[in-house]
């Protein structure tokens, strides 16, 4: 349908899971795509496969000058950035009495820097193009008790947080910021993120993941684990003109995981 026809993209950890799936149907919609993620092997080989409307950079989330010169790699490759997904992150589990401030500086970092710094220095591009649109990978666990480690979960309900008071702030520009939250949905963070997962073979990553998929069937309503093609539709309807006047928003989408259980369950 070309839902994003002309537009370009930046998916932050775009080499596997939900980015990977995102790049996919941002290029099927006719977008041009950057993916940055740690793994050289994975994005060349992703970007490969997408045609001369992908390119891949190495880049490391919790490195500000990483971040800065993922978007000028954007610019320079396609000439704009209007949508920008910080998608990057990853486990940072710390039970409340074995956490060390290594553990805190590292989650901050990943989980909540690298959206604010993204945020940063997409907001200049955007506002020479008369507007972008901004996506940021939350978390049910900011939402509900028990999806997440107290150090992950409190990350998350920042960037929930910081996405409706920036969205609030780039209304006049028309930058529209929104979130989206991940529930059980089916990806590698559940076995440690793509560190894990990028030294591990195909056979035990699909291993892995059909097990995964199995126990999640069990925890929501819709009795069926979520899929990372499930997020990047919802990302989809958010970067294009069909979610035009939706700002500061946080798309639940956990198959009903969230009405299941109080924060006491």
């Amino acid at each position: 349908m070309n839902r994003l026809e002309g537009k370009t993209a930046l998916i932050t950890g775009g080499t596997s899971g939900i980015g990977a799936e995102t790049a996919r149907l941002f290029v099927k919609e006719g977008a041009k795509v950057v993916i940055s993620g740690r793994s050289k092997e994975k994005g060349s080989a992703l970007a490969e496969s997408l045609g001369e409307n992908a390119s891949y950079i190495v880049s490391d989330i919790t490195n500000e000058s990483d971040i800065k010169e993922s978007i000028a790699h954007t610019i320079n490759s396609f000439g704009s950035l209007d949508i920008l997904f910080n998608n990057a992150g990853g486990p940072v589990g710390a039970g409340l009495e074995e956490v060390t401030q290594k553990d805190i500086d590292y989650g901050v970092h990943l989980l909540l820097a690298s959206v604010i710094l993204g945020t940063r220095f997409a907001i200049e591009p955007m506002r020479k193009n008369g507007g972008g649109c901004i996506i940021n990978n939350s978390s049910i666990a900011g939402i509900r008790y028990r999806q997440g480690d107290p150090l992950y979960s409190a990350l998350k309900a920042a960037v929930t947080h910081y996405t409706k008071m920036s969205g609030v702030e780039l209304g006049k520009d028309n930058i529209r910021v929104n979130a989206i939250s991940p529930g059980a949905i089916a990806t590698p963070i559940f076995w440690g993120g793509s560190k894990v997962s990028n030294n591990l073979s195909q056979e035990e990553n699909e291993r892995k993941l059909k097990k995964l998929q199995g126990n999640l069937a069990n925890a929501v309503p819709l009795n069926r684990s979520g899929e990372a093609s499930d997020i990047a539709e919802a990302a989809l309807y958010l970067a294009s003109d069909a979610g035009s006047f939706v700002t500061c928003q946080d798309i639940v989408v956990d198959g009903g995981r969230t009405a299941m259980f109080n924060e006491y369950s």
